[in-house]
Order: C-alpha cells, then sequence, then structure tokens
C-alpha cells in the first residue's frame, strides 16, 4: 500500500511485527512505514500525519545531498573518508594517486583525464580501502558471533548498505561504506552475518544483534544520518 501525504509517496508494509516502525532510507530518502498485521489502514495513516513534520525534515536532507552538482574531482570540491571530511586537492602527474594529509586529498591524476576517469579512479581507490578494512573486521565478528560468510564482496549500490544471500552464505558490503564512520561498517558486518541465519528482521533478529552489539540502534541512525557524498 502507498500513502500519499503532503506529496510524499509513503510505502507501508505490514509484517509480523508487534510496532510500528518508520524510516527515511537513503539514497533517496524513500519512506517506509512498517506496521502490524493486525493494524487497520486508517490506523497506519493518522500516525504517519503524526510525523509529517520529521518526515518532510528528513526527506529535505536527502533531497539537498542528491542536488549536488556531479563532481569533477577538482580543487575546492570535498571527499568524507571513515566519516571525515576532506578537501580536494588536484595536482598533475604521470601516476594517479589519492593521498590523505591532514585535512586535505591530494589527488594526483593524469593532465587532461576527464572527470569520468577520475572518478573511476576515486572509486577504485575507495574499494581497495573498505576491501582491507573488512578483511580486517570481518573475521573479528565471525569470531564473535560463530557465524561465517562463505564468502564476500563490494559492490556499489544505491538503496543498501549490504546485502546476502542466505543459501549461497555471500556476503556484498557497499562500497560507499568507506566513506561511513568505521562502526557503521562494523554495524553491517554483523547485520548481514546475522542475516545468513535469520532472513527476516523479527524477534529473533533483534535478539542476536542485542546480544553481540547492543548500541545497533544508535549506530544505525548514525549511519543513515551521515551524509552520501556524490558518487553515481
Amino acid at each position: 500500500m502507498i500513502l500519499n501525504i503532503s506529496g510524499i509517496p509513503i510505502e507501508v508494509c505490514k509484517k509480523n511485527i508487534k510496532n510500528m516502525h518508520l524510516y527515511v532510507k537513503p539514497p533517496n530518502g524513500n519512506v517506509t512505514v512498517s506496521a502490524p498485521l493486525s493494524m487497520s489502514d486508517e490506523a497506519i495513516e493518522r500516525f504517519v500525519r503524526t510525523k509529517v513534520s520529521w518526515i518532510k525534515k528528513q526527506v529535505s536532507k536527502f533531497d539537498n545531498q542528491l542536488r549536488q552538482s556531479e563532481r569533477e574531482y577538482v580543487s575546492g570540491e570535498t571527499l568524507y573518508v571513515w566519516g571525515k571530511q576532506y578537501y580536494v586537492q588536484t595536482q598533475y602527474g604521470n601516476k594517479n594517486s589519492l593521498v590523505l594529509s591532514g585535512d586535505k586529498a591530494v589527488l594526483t591524476v593524469r593532465k587532461g583525464s576527464t572527470a569520468q576517469q577520475r572518478e573511476n579512479f576515486v572509486r577504485e581507490w575507495y574499494r581497495e580501502l573498505l576491501k582491507a578494512e573488512v578483511a580486517r573486521l570481518l573475521p573479528k565478528w565471525e569470531k564473535i558471533t560463530g557465524l561465517k560468510a562463505a564468502s564476500w564482496q563490494t559492490k556499489y549500490m544505491t538503496t543498501r548498505w549490504g546485502t546476502c544471500n542466505t543459501k549461497t552464505g555471500k556476503i556484498w558490503l557497499n562500497l560507499q561504506l568507506a566513506k561511513k564512520t568505521p562502526e557503521c561498517l562494523e554495524y553491517i558486518i554483523l547485520h548481514e552475518l546475522v542475516h545468513l541465519v535469520e532472513k527476516k528482521h523479527n524477534e529473533r533478529f533483534v535478539m542476536l544483534m542485542d546480544k553481540y552489539m547492543p548500541m545497533w540502534r544508535e549506530v544505525k541512525t548514525t549511519l543513515n544520518g551521515q551524509t552520501l557524498d556524490y558518487m553515481e
């Protein structure tokens, strides 16, 4: 069911849960409500209408992010790495590189390179950064939980921070996690490991998350509230 309130489409999903949950999800600010199976459509709409001001505020944040102009990876732009903002300083050289120094991201590119070529390089730089951190953190969480991923891979995604295949045991992690604070990556790693044994976001899932990371709700809020650096 789709509600349209104050010009904002809101997807309603009824589930076997006890309480209502309202989400404004990155990267586009899509609004979703999870409601108990027994709750009437009228009650759901009344609940959503009490949250309209909050919804508009959150959606506006994502709208502002999406209106950022397309990056050219030139001096003066910004990049986020592990939650910290860096100012791009572009220079020419024979070999592409990206070095963090203080609050600067010194990007060396070949003269005449296009914005797309620079973006491709930066994206692969993020990939290598994320892969190194996942290789360090995944074994840690596998040991803590006793759960093990058969394999893992990084992938640029626009609607999910991570996903998994419960049949094969494979985990995918969003490339953009390298822009977030480190605890956000740990939260998503744990989230996907738990999904290997519990597909749904039900009571068992919540119980396991609470057991292994009591502060996961706060980290989730941080993750969804941090700015998504433009990358298309």
